[in-house]
């Protein structure tokens, strides 16, 4: 019984821990009954200074997606590619209509032309087509008027201007050409050294088929640059590719076909060549040589 009662028997140090201990709780209990711990939102997330503030918070992420988002510049709807089409928020669908429509050799001339064509929405059109730049002769209208009314009678060979030789104001003097085109002609005559073919003024940057006809009427290539023909059989694809409007893909691709077929037998092999068009093969021609 002794040793029993000696387990509650403390000292004085002792006594004072239980009566701190007692202490602690009690105060715990007290404080527990009369405060209420459960947990609630302090913060009032419907109040108008919250809401303000939710809202100043979004106009900020929506400007800083705004100031990541590639920025748009006027272009020609009619040389749209894949990357370009996929960065406006078109569809692959729409941008294979439209390249198809651009293999046949036919233009987008106005908005209207492109929703046709494209079947784009109405709210992708609208967000797109303030960058739309067409050739002056087509934003003009009183030069278009000009260019449908006006019929040019073709001249004989000796009657026409000599293309190579023809000045700017020379080219500018034909109706829906104006500044813009006769100096692009100027500058790509420049650039080849001189043209060896009519077929060459198609190549024209944004130059239509009618347009280049009608210059042709007045125009045409008399004193042709001579050109040294490569072997197509032999030649590497940096060398097809050095070919005017002949793009590396392009000419990688007619290289492919070469090395699977042991040989090119004649040009008419090529016409199933992705983005290659009929007049960019009879341009590649006036560079080219089978043996």
């Amino acid at each position: 019984m002794e040793k029993i009662k000696s387990h509650f028997v403390f000292n004085r140090s002792q006594r004072n821990g239980i009566l701190l201990l007692v202490f602690f709780i009690s105060g715990y209990l007290v404080l527990n009954y009369y405060v209420d711990f459960s947990k609630e939102n302090l913060l009032d997330i419907k109040s108008k200074e919250v809401i303000a503030i939710q809202k100043e918070l979004d106009s900020l992420r929506t400007i800083e997606v705004a100031s990541k988002m590639p920025k748009v510049f006027p272009f020609n709807p009619n040389f749209l590619t894949d990357f370009k089409g996929y960065a406006l928020g078109m569809s692959t669908e729409e941008i294979d209509r439209l390249l198809a429509f651009r293999k046949e050799n036919k233009w987008i001339n106005s908005v209207k032309d492109f929703k046709k064509v494209t079947k784009v929405s109405d709210s992708l059109l609208n967000k797109i087509s303030p960058y739309f730049k067409f050739p002056d002769w087509v934003t003009n209208s009183k030069s278009k008027n000009k260019y449908v009314k006006r019929e040019f009678k073709e001249k004989t060979f000796k009657q026409k201007i000599d293309l190579n030789l023809a000045t700017q104001g020379q080219l500018e003097g034909l109706n829906g050409i104006g500044k813009t085109f006769s100096k692009r002609i100027i500058d790509y005559r420049n650039k080849l050294g001189g043209f060896t073919n009519d077929i060459q003024l198609y190549e024209v940057y944004g130059l239509d088929f009618q347009a280049t006809n009608s210059i042709l009427k007045e125009f045409t290539v008399k004193t042709p640059k001579e050109i040294i023909k490569m072997a197509l059989n032999s030649i590497s694809a940096s060398d097809i590719a050095t070919v005017p409007s002949i793009s590396f893909d392009i000419a990688k691709r007619i290289w492919e076909y070469r090395i699977l077929n042991e040989g090119i037998k004649s040009f008419s092999e090529l016409d199933n060549i992705e983005g290659l068009t009929k007049r960019k093969l009879q341009g590649i021609q006036l560079y080219l040589k089978l043996e």
